[in-house]
């Protein structure tokens, strides 16, 4: 077997041999795994003996191994250092990874077996990770249609396989979207632009083959360029460039696909019994309905929208004050906020960016790990995909707990955003396994490499998701780390971030560039307390984008999604001068994948329990609470999913959290 995606890895810590790795075993090396799945599928649903948890549904924890390592290697670098090569391999396995899991979801004897497991389950002394496994198992064959015999059944396959095509066509179009277009600017179009900037841009040129510095739609160049252009016209010109994203028309656009994806979505719902698409795919969450969801969207709606528009009024004055007339434009909010920010709160970021060195940022990220959780970091000299990538061995008292993986610098292969993903989870059974986990982020790259605020924030909000995977403690990989409710999910990355605010930690952390010298005293508190500066602004264009998510899905499917779309920015009110954060033939989020199809919503969701959780360690005393950071390794970071969420948090906290410390936090109510 000389293919090394199916070899025992001979590496440290098993980590890929990515090295010798050619995109030329990914379709050959999947097709040996699909064989070996299904035989293995096919031993669960054939046995003769009578279905128990070891037979049935342990075995299918065990099966599909080898498919878990091609894959994890695949979507790493078909997401993180695409090539024209692995876009058309994703487009050939979107459909076969559909087909081949429909298929197992479609096996009636296999079904049986799980059925009569669940069936007797009350006599079967499981533990409760191993009754949470089991319920979770018999619910994902239920919801994935195995009750459904006939025409039914085969429409739902061919709805799995459509979805998955879709998904690729759409994530393809946007990445080539961003990918092609830049604009070059002179350097007279420099004027007035900090050095980071210029920089950036300089280095987007290189990258681009272009002689002479560029703006592209890596949202950490576009948005430091509207912040900081005096060029009302170019700031309009890369604006309206950026919003064009998925709607050019043509080959990459992904209006049609985004209608359609709906519609499959809606029939897929009803196949199952459901009303609407956000009805089933609430069922699962902590929200549990779509009227949930719509009320918690809609308390804090009203104070960001009126926040928003006094805003606006300021901003507009601003404008006006400098002979622009008219009314302020979405290529007009996030200068003039810049401008506000640097009078009112004497805070100038081109000043402050030097403090916030990306080596600096995650060495904090790593302390306040060690503070809370005992973790150490060791490099580690590993073969990886990208000459950009770190890694490094994780450790607590000499013992090995995981492997993660930094990637953060934005190129034109890999897709926007930051996000984590575990190229393997951690289990105890059939046999020990612990993580590799990778952050991918898309910052800039400068030398040093200089982070934004808002970019450290992004780098802590992917580290807590690391650590959920890292401190994972769990028997079963089905239920370890991540694998959370969807609304869940985002509460250990978003309370993570709230440790960049801490004082001590920016007072070590934050040091300059050039000199070394930490951040003065007097910058560091108007750091701190611009921390709710245009919440407004930021909270708006969200939670537009999340109740125009739950009302595409909590219905009728629209024919014209845009249509739709500016329907409800309608009937909301959504603010001139504010765009949503992702329009629908940009919103990744939803149509890439069933992921946030419905949950959106999830960060702010998540949002109420961390700023909650938060304020648990202050209530004790402090950030580095050490009774605090056990309980909530202890019950949320470790647990995973072999406990309900609301379970996991109320054992945490003692009782579920409300809106209020939102509100507190985002500043839109009074402390």
């Amino acid at each position: 077997m000389t293919n090394p995606l199916l070899q025992d890895w001979q590496t440290p810590f098993d980590i890929a041999p990515f090295d010798r790795i050619s995109d030329d075993d990914f379709a050959p090396a999947l097709e040996e795994a699909l064989t070996a799945h299904n035989a293995e599928i096919a031993a669960i649903a054939e046995n003769p003996d009578p279905a128990d948890f070891a037979n049935t549904i342990e075995a299918l924890e065990s099966a599909g191994r080898a498919l878990d390592k091609v894959l994890g290697v695949f979507f790493t670098v078909a997401g993180a250092d695409s090539t024209p090569a692995r876009e058309k391999l994703q487009r050939d396995f979107s459909p076969k990874l559909a087909a081949h899991f429909s298929e197992i979801s479609a096996n009636k004897a296999l079904f049986a077996r799980v059925a009569e497991v669940w069936e007797k389950r009350d006599d079967l002394d499981l533990t409760d990770e191993q009754a949470r496994v089991l319920m979770l198992t018999h619910r994902g064959f239920v919801r994935a249609g195995a009750a459904l015999d006939g025409q039914e059944a085969a429409r739902m396959k061919e709805i799995k396989g459509r979805l998955a095509v879709l998904g690729t066509q759409f994530t393809q179009n946007l990445l080539a979207d961003e990918r092609n277009w830049y604009m070059e600017l002179t350097e007279d179009d420099l004027t007035g632009l900090p050095d980071f900037v210029v920089d950036a841009a300089r280095a987007a040129g290189e990258e681009k083959g272009v002689d002479g510095p560029v703006v592209t739609l890596s949202r950490s160049l576009i948005v430091p360029f509207l912040q900081f252009s005096p060029r009302r016209d170019l700031r309009e010109r890369a604006f309206r460039a950026w919003e064009a994203r998925g709607a050019g028309g043509g080959e990459t656009d992904n209006r049609a696909i985004a209608a359609e994806i709906l519609a499959l979505r809606e029939e897929r719902a009803k196949l199952l019994g459901y009303e609407t698409f956000a009805t089933y795919k609430l069922e699962t969450e902590m929200a549990k309905t779509p009227q949930a969801v719509r009320d918690l969207l809609m308390e804090v709606w009203t104070p960001a929208k009126t926040q928003a528009e006094a805003d606006a009024e300021v901003l507009t004055g601003m404008m006006h004050a400098d002979g622009v007339n008219g009314d302020l434009a979405p290529w007009d909010w996030r200068y003039y906020a810049e401008k506000r920010r640097a009078a009112e709160h004497d805070l100038d970021e081109a000043a402050m960016k030097p403090y916030f060195q990306l080596d600096r940022m995650i060495d904090a990220a790593f302390d306040c790990a060690n503070r809370l959780f005992g973790l150490e970091f060791a490099p580690l000299d590993v073969p990886l995909y990208h000459p950009d990538c770190r890694a490094w061995d994780v450790t607590r008292n000499g013992e090995h707990v995981a492997v993660f993986i930094g990637d953060y610098f934005a190129r034109g292969s890999k897709r926007s955003g930051a996000w984590c993903s575990a190229m393997r989870g951690q289990a105890k059974f059939p046999k020990e396994q612990r993580p590799v986990v990778i952050n991918v982020c898309n910052f800039a790259k400068s030398d040093p490499a200089l982070l934004s605020y808002d970019d450290a924030c992004t780098l802590f909000h992917e580290f807590g998701h690391a650590l959920h995977q890292m401190l994972s403690d769990v028997t079963y990989e089905s239920v370890s780390g991540t694998s959370v409710a969807r609304d869940f999910v985002e509460l250990p990355s978003q309370l993570y971030e709230h440790w960049l605010e801490v004082p001590e930690v920016l007072a070590e952390f934050a040091t300059h560039a050039r000199t070394g010298e930490p951040m003065p005293r007097d910058m560091l508190d108007k750091v701190l307390a611009a921390g709710t500066f245009d919440m407004g602004f930021q909270t708006v264009e969200y939670v537009a984008s999340a109740l125009v998510d739950l009302a595409f899905h909590d219905g009728t499917a629209p024919a014209d999604p845009m249509a739709r779309q500016a329907e409800i920015l309608t009937e909301i009110g959504m603010p001139e001068a504010i765009r949503m954060r992702h329009a629908t033939p940009q919103f990744a989020h939803v149509f890439s994948g069933d992921g946030y199809s419905s949950g959106y919503y999830s960060y702010m969701w998540s949002e109420v329990m961390d700023a909650d959780a938060f304020e648990a360690f202050e209530e004790a005393g402090g950030a580095f609470d050490p009774h605090t950071a056990a309980a909530l390794e202890r019950h949320i970071l470790s647990s995973g999913g072999s406990r309900d969420a609301a379970e996991l948090y109320t054992a945490f906290r003692g009782r579920l959290p409300g809106v209020e410390a939102l509100l507190r936090g985002r500043g839109l109510i009074a402390a």
